[in-house]
């Protein structure tokens, strides 16, 4: 959500930025909304103004026994009463105008991100690792992953396309993975592990930016629930409506949780395999913090994700994402590319988004600064750490032998009972 007091003081600065998303200047059509509503509001407070004033009149006219005067002022009062239902209502539909055109404007990118369309501008900023030269043809883990317990054809059965069934040694690995990533987090990155809700009310999708403009990458119950795309959405939201103590700050957040979209967007792509679901899980990082807080934050989160990858010894490249690439509430992302060998290449195994008070403005989440008297928006960053579907992925493809068996990473070996390879049934 976007501050109306700074487009009122800066139009051209917020036009500006908007340019940087390709999007056209706005400014003038959400000025007049603004100015509409104030308006209205003002012609609001002075009407009821007018029929307290007048209310008291009557009384006073009456005491002076000016018969006439008390009757004019009841007619005028009488009036007031049958306007104002009008009037109130005219300045709530200017309000809602506003707000959902406020809404529906991405965030401001950050001064030091990239311009560019889309992803062909995005920046490399680094690599780690080294991709492993197999002496025979790597593999596609949709193809020798089913002998491994990989099931697609069996999930595909029960719910259609996009779905899988993970079975025995598979699902062990895929169960070891998604600890070994919460171990981590928690115990030596210094999260809070949160076991959160899965389905969620509008308002709690719209604090954190999925809503309304997104509604179709979206599953809704038939109650008007909806699940999770994310455990974002869940651990952002903890502190909507609040005023966190500055003393609690910075709120680090984690979780591990199914993921459901229905990726609306995504026809024809990564429908082999087990890349882009309808479910998944994923290990959530979440913080909440001061704006001067948020760039060393950023870089934090950013790092404890890029720990998991160096640990499993996955090479992996960071990527800066340009102005139009960013997803909708970011004002700064770092995409974190893992090695695939059967496509030669590096496919996105983490987004970290500094969100500035972008979800803190749609979420009235705020905090007291020290020494001040008014409160101030927090700021809400966000990142996988990781996707584990698509980190089960990089490790049957990066630890493929031509066999079709697959080696454990070893740090995932205290997490698999003493197995150290999965085996072709």
């Amino acid at each position: 959500m976007h501050d109306i007091r700074f487009i009122r003081e800066n139009p051209q600065a917020f036009d500006a930025g908007l340019a940087l998303r390709g999007l056209e200047p706005l400014s003038a059509d959400i000025l007049q909304l603004d100015e509409s509503r104030r308006s209205l509001s003002t012609r609001l407070q002075q009407s009821l103004a007018r029929r307290n004033e007048a209310s008291k009149a009557i009384g006073q006219a009456m005491a002076q026994k000016d018969m006439e005067k008390a009757e004019a002022l009841k007619a005028e009062v009488a009036t007031l009463k049958n306007d104002l239902p009008a009037l109130e209502e005219e300045e709530r539909q200017a309000g809602n105008a506003l707000d959902a055109m406020l809404a529906a404007i991405p965030n401001i990118p950050a001064d030091d991100v990239p311009l560019g369309a889309d992803e062909e501008a995005n920046v490399e900023i680094s690599r780690w690792g080294t991709p492993k030269e197999f002496s025979f043809s790597p593999q596609d883990h949709a193809d020798f992953g089913p002998a491994l317990g990989l099931d697609f054809e069996g999930a595909a059965a029960l719910s259609g396309a996009r779905f899988a069934a993970l079975r025995g040694q598979m699902a062990r690995l895929h169960r070891a993975l998604a600890q070994f990533m919460l171990d981590r987090q928690t115990a030596e990155n210094g999260y809070e592990e949160v076991n959160p809700p899965l389905l969620v009310r509008d308002d709690a999708l719209f604090g954190t930016g999925q809503l309304p403009k997104f509604a179709e990458d979206l599953f809704r119950t038939t109650d008007g629930r909806w699940l999770i795309p994310t455990a974002e959405v869940s651990l952002t939201n903890l502190v909507r409506e609040q005023i966190v103590p500055a003393s609690s700050l910075p709120v680090r957040l984690t979780a591990l949780t199914p993921c459901f979209r229905s990726e609306a967007g995504s026809a024809g792509r990564d429908t082999r395999g087990f890349i882009r679901q309808h479910q998944f899980e994923k290990v959530e990082l979440v913080a909440i913090c001061r704006p001067e807080e948020s760039e060393a934050e950023h870089e934090r989160m950013v790092q404890c994700a890029e720990g998991i990858l160096q640990a499993l010894d996955l090479p992996y490249r960071k990527v800066l994402l340009c102005t139009g690439d960013m997803g909708f509430g970011a004002r700064k992302t770092w995409d974190l590319e893992v090695w695939l060998p059967s496509q030669n290449t590096y496919r996105e195994i983490s987004s970290v988004s500094n969100c500035g008070d972008f979800q803190a403005r749609r979420m009235n989440a705020r905090y007291k600064p020290e020494g001040e008297k008014n409160t101030a928006f927090l700021y809400t960053l966000n990142g996988s750490g990781l996707a584990v579907g698509r980190t089960l992925v990089a490790v049957l493809e990066n630890y493929q032998n031509e066999d079709g068996s697959v080696d454990v990473p070893a740090a995932l070996h205290p997490y698999m009972g003493g197995v150290t390879r999965l085996e072709p049934r």
